[in-house]
Order: C-alpha cells, then sequence, then structure tokens
C-alpha cells in the first residue's frame, strides 16, 4: 500500500487545498492529511478537519498540537510519530517539502508551486473572507455563512420572504420540511392524530435539509422556518411543549430571527387550517424568541416594506471581520 501525507493549518481550507488534496489521492492509496492547530485560535482545529472529512471522507485526518517551529527535522520526527507507517510520498506546494520528505527517506511531490490552478492563499481570505468568498470550499463556507431564520404563523409571509431575500442575495432558502412531511401524510387514515416522535423527525429533518443546502451558500443562508418553529407547531397540535423537540431547537444557532407578523388578512392557500388560533400562535412565537434571548426583529408591512427592513438589517451581519491566526 502507497502511504502519502501532507500538512497544513487549512485556515479556512480553500480551493487550492482541496486540489492538492484531489491531485495527492490520485497517486497513493492511503492519503493522511495532518492538521496543525493551536487550542488559542478562534477556529479549532476539529472544527478545520471536519471541514476536510465533509469534503474528502475517503481521506484520514489527523490533528496535531503546534508545539514544535517550523523545522523540517522536527516535523519530520512528529509525523513519523503520527503516522502508523512512514510515508511514501510527500505531497506539498511549498518549498519546504523537499526538506521534510529527505528526513523521512521518501518522495516529495510538489503541487501547484505557482498557484496557476487557484491564485488564493489563507492569508488572502483571512485578510478579506467576502471578496475572495468563491475560493472557500463547500464545507467553510457553510461554517461562515451567517444564517437567518423566517419564523411566523400561518400567512403571514415567511415562505415569500425568504425566497425573496435568496433571490436578492443569490444564495440558498431552506424550504419547510414539515409541510413536505405533511403533504405525505396528509390522506393517511390518522392524518389529525400527531405525536412528539414525529415532530422530532421534523425538526431533525429540516437541519438536515439546512446543513446540505449550506454547502451552496453565498454568504448567507435563509431558512423558511426551523426547529424551534417546530417545537411552538408541537404545542399547536399536541397541546404542551415537548422537551425532546426543544432540545434538536437549542442545537442550532441563527445570527438573526425575522419575525414575520401576521398584520394582513388571512390568505386561504387550500391547506391553511390556523385561522382561528394565529394571533394565539404569533405571541407563542414571540414567547419563545423573547425566553430564549434570540436575536430578532419584527417584519411588518407592505413586501416592499419588509424587504427594506430585513436588507438593512442582513447588510450588517454580511460585513465578516477579518481572521486572526495565532
Amino acid at each position: 500500500m502507497t502511504v502519502g501525507v501532507t500538512t497544513g493549518k487549512f485556515y479556512p481550507f480553500h480551493l487550492g487545498h482541496d486540489y492538492l488534496l484531489r491531485q495527492a489521492k490520485k497517486q497513493v492509496d492511503r492519503l493522511v492529511v495532518i492538521v496543525g492547530f493551536k487550542p488559542e485560535q478562534d477556529i479549532s482545529g476539529e472544527i478545520r478537519a471536519d471541514w476536510i472529512r465533509q469534503q474528502h471522507p475517503d481521506i484520514d485526518v489527523i490533528l496535531s498540537l503546534e508545539d514544535i517551529p517550523n523545522d523540517s527535522k522536527l516535523w519530520g520526527e512528529r509525523t513519523l510519530q503520527i503516522l502508523d507507517v512512514p510515508p511514501d510520498i510527500v505531497f506539498t506546494s511549498e518549498d519546504y517539502g523537499a526538506e521534510w520528505a529527505d528526513f523521512m527517506g521518501c518522495q516529495h511531490i510538489m503541487i501547484d508551486r505557482n498557484r496557476e490552478q487557484f491564485s488564493i492563499s489563507g492569508t488572502d481570505l483571512r485578510d478579506d473572507l467576502s471578496n475572495h468568498w468563491d475560493m472557500l470550499t463547500p464545507p467553510a463556507k457553510a461554517y461562515f455563512a451567517k444564517r437567518v431564520c423566517c419564523i411566523g404563523v400561518e400567512s403571514s409571509g415567511t415562505t415569500t420572504l425568504a425566497e425573496k431575500l435568496a433571490e436578492y442575495y443569490q444564495t440558498v432558502w431552506i424550504p419547510e420540511y414539515g409541510r413536505w412531511y405533511w403533504e405525505g401524510r396528509r390522506y393517511t387514515p390518522n392524518q389529525e392524530q400527531w405525536d412528539t416522535d414525529e415532530f422530532v423527525k421534523i425538526a431533525q429533518g429540516q437541519i438536515r435539509w439546512e446543513d446540505d443546502l449550506s454547502l451552496q451558500a453565498n454568504r448567507l443562508v435563509v431558512c423558511d422556518t426551523d426547529a424551534l418553529a417546530t417545537h411552538v407547531w408541537h404545542k399547536r397540535y399536541v397541546g404542551h411543549y415537548s422537551e425532546a423537540v426543544e432540545a434538536v431547537a437549542d442545537s442550532r444557532e441563527y445570527d438573526l430571527y425575522l419575525l414575520t407578523e401576521p398584520d394582513f388578512g388571512f390568505i386561504q392557500d387550500g391547506t391553511r387550517e390556523g385561522e382561528h388560533i394565529r394571533m394565539e400562535m404569533h405571541g407563542w412565537f414571540t414567547d419563545e424568541l423573547t425566553r430564549k434571548n434570540h436575536k430578532f426583529i419584527r417584519v411588518t408591512g407592505s413586501h416592499d416594506n419588509r424587504m427594506a427592513q430585513v436588507t438593512e438589517a442582513i447588510n450588517k451581519l454580511l460585513q465578516f471581520p477579518k481572521l486572526e491566526i495565532v
């Protein structure tokens, strides 16, 4: 078995890194990536390792504390300690690679030293994440993207707002998993009977859809509902809140909630049935957002007025700070 190894901070994981890994995988039976980290760094080594695992599940990713100088001999000794077998090939796009490989007695293959495939570096991205966004790998995009959630009762404009925001910012929006689930069960004999397990599945399904689509995010992920809304709908259909559903909701965080006010007449689309409880449920949403200390704004008025309110708030979110590296 031919074993290859490469290393880096992957701070953040960009398309240049990804190209190196893809080229390296073609030339070995097993590729090991060593991710260097320091505990005080803003983005943990484990998060950066997970980015690589998501993108390349067939690669062995190992964390290593950066507690030694940038010396090829010392890192060669560390590499041999980490690996269960000596490597056959070292892959890098840096000049240090040859000396590192020589110390371990293996071949060095340089990949795209002049950055002809992807003219980007970690420093460029850390200095200006927004302008170099397209150079991030999908898992890194999902991590850095700001997340807003449109939340509210039936016929309050959440779906319209989510879709229009995604169009405005040229990004993804996450539909309602619960509506899709309901569409599939609506003709069953027990369609009026709901249990907690179903709501847990809906909340988890909503999260899976969000995680999948956020890999395509353009700086922003727009959610049309979330697991917190599922928590509120559990009360609507079962009669009380559920700790199990609430636990799923509490596992997620959003940069901003957009609470759509039911300040226009109820519009029946052929499936809605909550007009009689609309205002009471709006109070439940407001109470839960407040109780959990979530950041939210109330979205009111006409479509144009709503877009003006929310884009002003979202534009402030999209001012990404410079990333510092220790």
